[in-house]
């Protein structure tokens, strides 16, 4: 009889690793067939070329795409440090006041998630293109029309306009979980508002910042639409990437400097999580 129940108790036991496998092998079927097989695959177009793995390096050996790395990376940190800034200070007053109109003011702030890439960059052309509403205003402000959506300038604008609603949302929601009682302790102490915001808020939410202000960066990183949308005189990687695949048709080129913006992107991605002890979603 007790050996009946000791060996019922293992059968058991086994049943539920048994259930996890079975569990796990839809998402390992599916992680397999659209990751980890066509990585594999770019990874060997991108060394297929007739400089082999030296490829990999052509980013940095070659003038042209090392200026189209440095343009990218540049013009991302500037998106991130400007979003987070701005989303600071706007996630933190909506947070902590109440006033007519607050759901449909942040509706309002978030909306730009629902826009693809292509929509923003129009956007950004009927603000600032050649027919404009700051062209016209300055046309008839100066007699001279101020155009700069097809540049690093407009592409900054468009890549800001999509990041500030994902920094805004993390912010309101890291704003919720502070301690009052932390403040009103340093007032109390005689701290200035700019010294609870500098020595007592940002620190509260410097985990959620940097979780987000990394999404930023490898999002701003890896946008295409809106880039293919404004590509007059811009050159960032992911166009150089495009250029190379379809203008000239150079795929290991175009696959070497993917995977480079590839790991760009999740050392960003990793670096982020090491610091803030959590995970970090990146965003398509």
């Amino acid at each position: 009889m007790s050996l009946h129940l000791s060996q019922s108790r293992q059968l058991h036991r086994k049943r539920p690793g048994r259930k996890v496998w079975m569990f796990a092998v839809p998402g390992m079927t599916l992680f397999a067939a659209f990751w980890l097989l066509p990585m594999l695959r770019l990874v060997g177009v991108g060394a297929s070329g007739p400089t082999g793995a030296m490829a990999y390096l052509a980013v940095l050996t070659n003038r042209h795409y090392l200026w189209s790395l440095v343009s990218t990376l540049l013009l991302s940190g500037a998106v991130t440090v400007a979003t987070l800034v701005i989303s600071s200070l706007v996630g933190l007053f909506l947070q902590r006041n109440r006033f007519p109109g607050k759901p449909l003011l942040l509706a309002m702030l978030t909306f730009p998630l629902a826009f693809p890439g292509v929509v923003v960059g129009f956007m950004v052309i009927m603000l600032a293109g050649r027919q404009g509403l700051i062209g016209a205003f300055t046309n008839w402000l100066f007699g001279e029309s101020l155009v700069f959506a097809y540049s690093l300038a407009g592409l900054f604008l468009g890549y800001l306009y999509f990041s500030i609603p994902r920094v805004i949302l993390t912010v309101v929601a890291a704003a919720e979980k502070l301690d009052p009682s932390l403040e009103e302790a340093a007032r109390s102490l005689g701290a200035k508002p700019w010294q609870v915001l500098l020595h007592v808020v940002l620190p509260a939410l410097l985990p959620a910042l940097i979780s987000s202000g990394a999404i930023c960066f490898a999002t701003s990183v890896g946008a295409f639409g809106t880039a293919f949308t404004l590509a007059a005189n811009i050159d960032v990687l992911p166009m150089t990437i495009y250029n190379e695949f379809t203008g000239y048709a150079n795929f290991a080129t175009a696959a070497s400097l993917s995977i480079v913006l590839g790991l760009i992107t999740w050392a960003m991605l990793a670096l982020a999580r090491s610091l803030t002890g959590s995970g970090v979603a990146a965003a398509a």
